[in-house]
């Protein structure tokens, strides 16, 4: 059957038109969602979506995630949307980590080559910088930072440092890299640094797979009270049409709670009332869109990065609303 043709209602009815749209309004948000991925997604999404929703396996999403590896064991090709070109960079290694820790494949020789490509790239202080000078200059997203002598950022180090001590997977380069993180988390949580709400999101990524469960539960609570008291994370979601509250470009549009706490587990998930994180799931299931899927992260800067941003939304948006129980 050719799944990309409106999803029918039951087996035994394949030729159905397409609904109407008050019969799409019926259909469940994976259903809709589902529509949306095989008319529009990458790859590497569809056998995301395949292996998270459909019982696919996980071989098929490895094998997706290789056309994005380069020779130096990094990751490139726009595996990252807002980065493109073939090169090899930090946001790409983010990204390839949460595939496949995913999937719970993020070990093995893979995972030792990306190690080894992460320690080439490091700064003076053992941490990664946002984006690697290339000498190319592939095309990237306007706010992307480009230095001859990029400095190492919370944004990239944080979510990779904590995938890869939550897979308990063990490398030179990480000591310095952790030391790296606990110094920024530190200055985040005591207020020695300027606080953006995508370094919030980083430092949880770090906070929730760093084995020291005691010292990351304490900074969690110390963030998590300037998270509230400077109200850096949306607690009461915005409300009315979607273009009356666009999303800022760049890493500084707002983040609401479904953001931060992405699991019930996670360290930043006690900041927030049961109340709070309701509203936030009702929000994240009122985004989807009439097509099926998930608005992109940040205003669009080129109509193909919008759209695969959106595939990645459509996915991390089901994946959330499972993870809470919601029914999709």
């Amino acid at each position: 059957m050719d799944r990309s043709a409106s999803l029918p209602s039951s087996p035994s009815s394949p030729s159905l038109p397409t609904p109407e749209p008050a019969e799409s309004a019926r259909a469940s948000a994976l259903s809709r969602a589902e529509r949306f991925v095989w008319l529009t997604a990458r790859v590497l999404e569809q056998r995301r979506f395949a292996y998270h929703f459909l019982g696919g396996g996980a071989e098929a999403v490895e094998t997706a995630l290789t056309a994005h590896l380069g020779t130096d064991g990094g990751y490139g090709h726009a595996l990252d949307p807002d980065l493109r070109g073939p090169v090899s960079q930090p946001p790409h290694a983010v990204h390839a980590l949460r595939v496949l820790d995913g999937i719970g494949r993020c070990g093995g020789q893979r995972v030792e080559r990306l190690c080894r490509y992460l320690t080439s790239v490091s700064t003076p202080d053992g941490a990664l910088p946002v984006c690697h000078p290339s000498p190319h200059g592939y095309p990237a997203a306007p706010w992307v930072p480009a230095a001859d002598e990029p400095r190492g950022d919370l944004l990239t180090t944080g979510p990779v440092v904590g995938l890869l001590h939550r897979n308990e997977v063990w490398h030179a380069w990480l000591f310095r890299a952790t030391d790296f993180c606990w110094a920024a988390v530190t200055a985040l949580a005591e207020g020695g640094a300027a606080a953006r709400p995508y370094e919030v999101a980083a430092a949880v990524a770090f906070l929730d797979g760093v084995p020291d469960r005691a010292r990351a539960e304490a900074a969690a609570e110390r963030l998590g009270r300037r998270v509230r008291e400077e109200r850096l994370i949306l607690p009461h979601p915005a409300s009315g049409p979607a273009e009356e509250h666009p999303s800022a470009p760049g890493p500084c549009a707002p983040l609401q709670v479904h953001d931060i706490a992405r699991t019930p587990g996670s360290a930043a998930r006690r900041w927030f009332t049961d109340a709070e994180v309701e509203r936030s799931l009702d929000a994240l299931v009122a985004a989807q869109q009439e097509d099926g899927g998930w608005p992109a992260p940040r205003r669009g800067w080129t109509p193909g990065a919008t759209l695969e941003w959106r595939s990645v939304a459509t996915v991390e948006a089901l994946l959330t609303l499972r993870a809470y129980g919601r029914r999709i």
